[in-house]
């Protein structure tokens, strides 16, 4: 689901995408529960438990269950809105409601008898909403086996109170895991905020190729596939607040959708009292998978759009379909999952930056670094995960952290300080904050050939103090600009500069890289301890930033 704020009534507007589907169970004893036990020993010996974690714990009996016998999605809904309201209100210390639930995929059904576990806790709050992680898995109590059925992560605001508007104290991360909700939180935000502009770019993009609705054989009419139900609210249905909650009404929407299946399904409530007008609740739509009776996918039969607001409400399904697909692609695999390059356009560019500075993000905030070499006040920091070299470098410099991001973000520049940059031009200036150049740096070794990368610039500001600017970068293709004979080409994951205030004079600057084939020659004499050239380029750096401190930083010319 995603939210928008519709000025004119002062109220909060809801979509969602929800890829409901049925799928065989199978699972794994200890497997897929992702999120940390609640309690941890801090370096200071302190037990420490997340304030604002909720836990519940279902068994399925078989009211809760559909006409398959498996829990139904709406009552899970219910039970997971329920349980990350408790834990926004923890937080708050207020009354809240639920604004918006992101994309949820549904990995596993739940039988009836097996029992249901829910964990949520506030990852950050902003100024009166906060973004709730919510972890659903499930166990079966007789055979010990455990498994993960979906993440999800809700957008609560507090309710307004006599005094006036609520302003949430902020969240406080203490582990790892937490420091690295906290910080992703903020990009996650600003996908939710730009999704509307999202869907309007791919319906306008040329690249989009979402064309026209066409005439299939046996289709069927969309107008078939109609269902509408009214729902009396009755006390049943309130929450603690003496209110119709969201999970009631995401259950109710849901159960319309189920009888209408026929792979994406809109779904709109509406409440009215007595003779008022009609008020807008919620607008969902929901992915549904149809099982045969080998339990494998059924195709289904195409549907014949009705004509206008029809043709336009098909076109944005399959818009919806294609940013689906990207974020499954681009976010929700793992980082050991996604190629080094991915394919980039203009309708993927959101979801390249959020897996930029995401991946930049998690990096940083890893907390077994291991000091392995400094010098006048430069250190190089390594570390390795799953046979993967990733390092950091890391050093102070007396220019403010502003500037320092201004003059660090143009890649044009770094060839000033970085003698491995021999020639940096940029191809595509995508907006203020996504730029794509095509960077060429020498041979390392005599008689060889020189490296080129085709890189995504991603800046940062900050969100608010606890936030540092950051330069996330990592390698895109373009069909414009192919690997050429003259050079090899290179690819970087992720690599990238986090910026910190630590005065209004003293910056700290890191600069992080996981060491992938194309960049290892360049560091390897480094990491070995039999170089230190590290320190010198980051002596240059320093230097350049100091030597700048006062010049006027303006954007790459706009190349679209």
């Amino acid at each position: 689901m995603s939210v928008g704020y519709d000025p004119r009534s002062g109220e909060l507007k809801q979509s969602s995408n929800q890829n409901i589907g049925s799928r065989v169970m199978s699972c794994e004893k200890g497997d897929g529960d992702p999120m940390e036990d609640p309690l941890f020993i801090l370096e200071s010996g302190e037990v420490y438990r997340n304030p604002t974690e909720v836990k519940m714990s279902q068994i399925v009996m078989p009211c809760h269950a559909n006409h398959c016998g498996e829990l139904s999605v709406g009552q899970l809904l219910k039970w997971m809105d329920s349980t990350a309201c408790l834990s926004a209100e923890r937080h708050a210390g207020s009354p809240c409601i639920t604004a918006s639930v992101d994309d949820i995929h549904f990995e596993h059904t739940i039988g009836v008898g097996q029992v249901v576990n829910i964990k949520a806790k506030v990852n950050r709050a902003f100024t009166s909403s906060m973004e709730v992680g919510i972890t659903v898995s499930c166990e079966d109590l007789f055979s010990s086996c455990q498994w993960n059925v979906c993440n999800a992560f809700a957008t609560f605001v507090a309710r307004r109170t006599e005094e006036g508007k609520v302003q949430l104290k902020q969240v406080i991360p203490r582990t790892q895991t937490e420091q690295m909700e906290y910080s992703i939180a903020a990009e996650r935000r600003r996908m939710r905020l730009t999704h509307a502009e999202i869907i309007t770019d791919l319906l306008s993009s040329n690249t989009a190729q979402l064309g026209e609705c066409q005439e299939y054989q046996g289709a069927v009419s969309a107008e078939r596939t109609r269902v509408e139900s009214v729902e009396l609210v009755l006390p049943p249905h309130a929450n603690h607040q003496v209110s119709t909650f969201g999970g009631q009404i995401m259950a109710w929407m849901e159960n319309v959708a189920t009888i209408a299946a026929s792979m994406e399904v809109g779904v709109c409530a509406e409440a009215y009292q007595g003779a008022g007008a009609l008020r807008h609740i919620n607008s969902a739509f929901m992915t549904f998978e149809v099982l045969d009776k080998d339990r494998k996918p059924r195709t289904l039969p195409r549907i014949r759009p009705e004509p206008v607001d029809g043709k336009r409400r098909y076109q944005e399904a399959v818009a919806r379909k294609k940013i689906r697909l990207d974020r499954k692609y681009i976010i929700s695999c793992k980082q050991t999952e996604v190629p080094l390059s991915v394919p980039w356009d203009i309708s993927n560019q959101m979801y390249l930056s959020y897996n930029n500075v995401s991946a930049l993000k998690i990096m940083a905030a890893r907390s077994n670094w291991m000091l392995s070499s400094e010098k006048n006040k430069v250190s190089l920091y390594t570390l390795e995960e799953n046979q993967i070299l990733c390092f950091k470098v890391e050093t102070h410099v007396t220019v403010p952290a502003e500037q320092a991001f201004h003059l660090l973000s143009d890649l044009r520049r770094r060839h000033e300080w970085d003698r491995h940059y021999q020639q940096c031009d940029v191809i595509i200036q995508a907006d203020e904050d996504d730029t794509i150049y095509r960077v060429a740096t020498p041979c390392v070794s005599k008689g060889g050939k020189g490296q080129d990368f085709i890189l995504l610039a991603s800046r940062r500001k900050p969100c608010d103090s606890r936030d540092p600017y950051l330069i996330a970068l990592r390698s895109v293709t373009l069909p414009t600009h192919p690997a050429t004979e003259d050079y090899t080409r290179g690819e970087v994951l992720c690599a990238g500069f986090s910026i910190w205030e630590e005065s209004n004079a003293v910056t700290k600057i890191s600069y992080y890289n996981r060491a992938t084939p194309g960049v290892l020659p360049y560091i390897s004499n480094d990491i070995a301890g039999l170089s230190s050239s590290f320190y010198s380029t980051f002596h240059s750096c320093n230097k350049y930033l100091e030597e700048n401190r006062d010049s006027q930083t303006v954007l790459p010319p706009s190349d679209r």
